[in-house]
């Protein structure tokens, strides 16, 4: 059994300007995603310029945050954001939705692509192999701050959070997440992006990789307590996981037909 390191949240403490780890864990995100996009711009494999690279990192970060803190409105308190609608507004009182984020980028990469009269799925293709980076780094700040922790087990590295109060070992979920969704996903996605492929594929492949990643890792992480396990034995991330499969695997369908019919 292990015992959960006790982080000081803030990182860097300039006079009364404090700079906290998790802030700075989406900071180093966006700055991976544009070293490593750099990279894919100079291999060659798109005719996107760093310009754009940096536009798209821009515009990414507005679609997180609005798709992140709208998504968890509208799937996990409904009711309560209904009833205090500008309360959507308050990101520093916490409640971000991955799928709401993507939902908010696929938004801002559509309008970008539409710019540079470009697909959705071009564009999807770029950036897809770095997304995993800014993943990554995302569940390392939620470990350092203590948050999204496991379930209950009996294995050796389970560990005690003193932030759930009852002294139990938990998985440490936070990091399986940042290895399987961050870690190998990337890694995954960096292979494949290798070689030319069908338009849409690594797209695809981002969805379905990242869909099958959160199920699973979803039957150790503790649900949160005012929704708890729905419908199916299964977590509200592991439902809005589904999707993402299931578009994926479609994605992946249409873009293999289309290659396989031309001439």
């Amino acid at each position: 059994m292990l015992h959960y390191p006790q982080f000081d949240p803030v990182a860097l403490q300039l006079g009364p300007v404090a700079i906290h780890w998790y802030g700075l864990m989406y900071l180093i995100g966006f700055a991976l995603v544009w070293i490593f996009g750099r990279i894919r711009i100079k291999n060659g494999h798109t005719d996107l310029t760093v310009r754009d690279l940096e536009d798209i990192i821009f515009y990414g970060v507005l679609g997180v945050v609005a798709g992140g803190r709208l998504g968890y409105a509208l799937f996990y308190k409904p009711d309560v954001y209904l009833a205090n609608p500008l309360e959507i507004l308050y990101v520093w009182q916490g409640g971000m939705s991955f799928h709401g984020g993507l939902v908010g980028v696929i938004v801002v990469l559509a309008l970008f692509a539409r710019k540079k009269g470009k697909s959705l799925l071009e564009i999807g293709d770029f950036i897809a192999p770095l997304v995993p980076l800014g993943l990554m780094t995302g569940r390392l700040g939620n470990f350092i701050n203590g948050e999204l922790w496991g379930r209950p087990t009996d294995l050796p590295w389970g560990m005690v959070f003193p932030h759930t109060g009852d002294g139990l070992a938990r998985h440490p979920s936070q990091l399986y997440e940042m290895a399987l969704e961050g870690a190998v996903l990337f890694l995954i996605l960096w292979w494949l992006a290798r070689k030319p492929r069908p338009t849409g594929q690594l797209s695809a492949f981002f969805l379905i990789g990242y869909g099958m990643f959160r199920f699973l890792v979803e039957f150790t992480r503790e649900p949160d307590a005012f929704l708890g396990v729905l419908s199916g034995g299964l977590t509200m991330g592991q439902w809005l996981s589904l999707p993402m499969i299931a578009a994926g695997v479609f994605i992946a369908w249409v873009s293999a037909r289309k290659s396989t019919l031309k001439p």
